[in-house]
């Protein structure tokens, strides 16, 4: 599911995302929820291929925290490098992202 969040553009991303999620970003944008989220990735989608690493998963019944470091590229643009966390909740029987969370490394 993750991987798709880079890969598979917003409206997929969109698809696993509770509606009144929480993502922050390296300001700006910085905090957005709801549909601050998607006017926000629209315009930030098109990532060619993404490398995550150091992928840990921590699962507390039906939360999962997902942490990992990430390295997505696409054509014209530096390859983003960003340690990343992600909530998500089993709501019946569906994964479903509370919250994303980037940080940029340098």
């Amino acid at each position: 599911m993750e991987e798709h969040l880079w890969t598979s553009g917003a409206d997929n991303a969109r698809a696993t995302t509770a509606s009144n999620a929480v993502m922050i970003f390296p300001f700006p944008p910085g905090i957005l929820q709801g549909d601050q989220i998607w006017i926000h990735l629209r315009k930030r989608t098109g990532w060619r291929s993404v490398v995550i690493a150091e992928r840990r998963v921590v699962r507390c019944r039906d939360i999962a925290l997902l942490t990992y470091r990430v390295s997505p590229e696409k054509p014209d643009v530096p390859i983003y490098k960003a340690l990343c966390a992600s909530t998500y909740l089993n709501d019946d029987d569906r994964w479903v992202r509370l919250s994303h969370q980037q940080t940029t490394v340098t």
